[in-house]
């Protein structure tokens, strides 16, 4: 083995180790924020299940239990819908970085290979362009699937956040509904 090789050899490592440390920077700053994303919602949850039953334990008829539990509970849904949301945001956003970091990667290997089987089309002998056609065929190739990867990848998010849309939605309404239910078998 001669010493460009090894040179080779060696810069490859140390980019897929760059690469590697880039990977796991994101995964430890996504577990960081999600792990205060749910401590904060934890806390919120627990002071105004504590809040809310206090209320509840002030009550002095059915009627007014009925009452209390249709309007507390509309602001749990909707922090609990907020809390959704940023958690697939959160996701998202992780998958967005992952996958810059991906394509970068891609873009740079593919690059890599391309000059490599140019430089020994150059100097093949006879013979030698039907491996280098053969090479850039595979190159091509790869170049396509990842783009189809990438392609089905953001077609995946965008379904799910049409899904957080509509589940919020949804849930919005089945809340309002509820409460005016809850509300009417306080009236009478």
């Amino acid at each position: 083995m001669n010493k460009p090789n090894i040179e080779q050899l060696a810069a490859a490592q140390k980019a897929n180790a760059e690469v590697m440390m880039a990977l796991l920077r994101t995964a430890f700053n996504g577990v960081e924020r999600l792990t205060a994303l749910n401590m904060a919602a934890s806390r919120e949850f627990f002071n105004n299940t504590v809040s809310n039953a206090q209320q509840l334990l002030g009550a002095k008829d059915a009627g007014e239990v009925a009452k209390l539990n249709g309007e507390l509970a509309r602001p749990n849904v909707d922090k609990w819908v907020d809390y959704s949301r940023s958690v697939y945001e959160l996701v998202s956003s992780m998958q967005k970085e992952v996958t810059a970091v991906m394509e970068s990667q891609y873009s740079s290997f593919a690059k890599n290979a391309s000059s490599a089987v140019e430089k020994a089309t150059a100097s093949a002998p006879v013979g030698g362009d039907v491996f280098a056609a053969t090479m850039k065929s595979m190159l091509n190739a790869s170049t396509t699937a990842f783009d189809n990867m990438t392609a089905m990848a953001k077609q995946f998010s965008d379904v799910a956040e049409a899904n957080m849309k509509a589940a919020s939605t949804a849930t919005t309404k089945a809340v309002t509904a509820t409460t005016a239910a809850a509300r009417k078998t306080a009236a009478k």
